[in-house]
Order: C-alpha cells, then structure tokens, then sequence
C-alpha cells in the first residue's frame, strides 16, 4: 500500500500542511471500551503517526453490544491487543505503543511525562478519570473527556463543550465538584448528553470499580468516541 495514498481523500479535504501535522502527532488514548476504542480506530484512520493506547480490561460477553473490539472471536483477550492488531492493520507504518494496565496514581502521572498532542479521556471509573484530567491539565495537556453515553437514546442530543458548560450530566456533575475541590473549573473539553437518563436503565451493584451498572445501546458509545475524535483531529489541525 502507498504510504500516502490511503490519506487521499482526508488530504483532499483537510490539506497536505495538515496531513503533515496529523502524521507527527501522538495521541494517548486512555480506555477502550464502547467509547475510547472507537476514537482511536477513528484517530488512527485520520492518520495521526503515533497513539499510545491504555487499558487493563479483557473483553468479555456484555461488551459486544457496544465496544469494537468484542466479538465471540475474541473474549478473553486483552482489549490492547486486539485493538492494537486493528491500528496497524489500518497503518502499519503507525507508532503504536501499548500500556496494558489499568493505570492509577504515580503509574498515570509516569504515563504523562511523555509528550502527546493530545489525551483522550474514555475512562468510566470515576477516580482515575478525575486523577487523569487534574494531572493533564495541570501539565498543560491538552484533553478531551467522554461523559456518561449509558442510559442515552438520542444521538442527536450529543454536545462537546467545556466542562464548565456541561449541563443535565450526572458524571459531568460529579466530575465538576471533584476537580473544583482541586482547583480546576474549566479549561478541556467535554463530550456530554443532556438527555435524561431513566432510573429503570440503571442496576445498583458493588464491584471493584464500579458501583452502578447502566443500560447501553449500540450506536451511543461509539457516537461519543465520534466525537472525542472529531475534537482531537480538528484541533490538531487548528494547531499553530
């Protein structure tokens, strides 16, 4: 395959300055599941040269209506490694490098001393969510973060905005008084849904990470992680 010729039609539309800007980018992606696998696949296919992808999970059953990389063929793999596979099935002249943990504490802010043009935030545990936006933020990183995607039906309700000005969101609630407690009101960007969630949508559980499970779709995560990468890409684009 030619090098460039499978970017054709992006150059088409963005330009050869901003293929050349995409292509010396990095990119980390932290979580891959209904939201974050998407937005690397769609990150990669726009051609950014280098992604680092984090995630400790292995697929499993209740993934497949939702997450990319789950299909019967590949439960009980590593979610870094199938999605890894894909990245470089679609450019193999990709950087790609695989961080198959699930990071917290100094381990995160050791991921973070590396230079990245961009930080996707598609965690969906509330503590290293918050510990991965307050440290990038705080290295003046530049980062988008998925909101909650569980519980919605209408795509057309999906809105990127400051933090600052996420609204009707539960997690964007709760993820504006954890990092208000630490100093930070606003300054990244979030993709959110007002959509109201039903309470029948939503099953009560205690597991190590989570205390609550909630009713998905197929289209809703992915269409989140549509839009985390549309915010990175035009962003790198914009970039001086």
């Amino acid at each position: 395959m030619d090098n460039n010729y499978w970017l054709s039609r992006t150059e088409l539309l963005v330009g050869s300055v901003n293929i050349e800007k995409l292509q010396k980018a990095h990119v980390l992606i932290v979580g891959l599941g209904g939201v974050g696998a998407y937005a690397a696949e769609l990150i990669c296919r726009a051609g950014v040269g280098e992604i680092t992808i984090v995630d400790g999970d292995k697929i499993v059953p209740s993934n497949i209506n939702r997450q990319l990389p789950a299909l019967n063929s590949t439960l009980d793999k590593e979610k870094t490694e199938v999605i890894g596979e894909r990245l470089k099935d679609i450019n193999p002249s990709l950087k790609l490098n695989i961080i198959n943990e699930y990071i917290k504490d100094e381990r995160m802010i050791e991921i973070l001393e590396d230079k990245y043009d961009y930080v996707v935030d598609a965690i969906d545990t509330l503590s290293p969510k918050i510990y991965l936006i307050y440290n990038s933020v705080k290295k003046g990183l530049k980062i988008v973060s998925s909101m909650g995607a569980g519980g919605k039906y209408d795509p057309s309700l999906v809105k990127v905005a400051d933090i600052k000005k996420s609204f009707n969101c539960k997690l964007a609630r709760v993820v504006r008084k954890r990092l208000n407690r630490l100093g930070i009101s606003k300054g990244f960007k979030v993709v959110f849904s007002p959509e109201e969630i039903s309470m029948d949508a939503v099953i009560i559980e205690e597991s190590e990470n989570k205390k609550s499970n909630v009713g998905t779709i197929s289209y809703m995560p992915p269409i989140f992680g549509c839009f985390c990468a549309s915010v990175v890409i035009r962003d790198i684009v914009k970039a001086e």
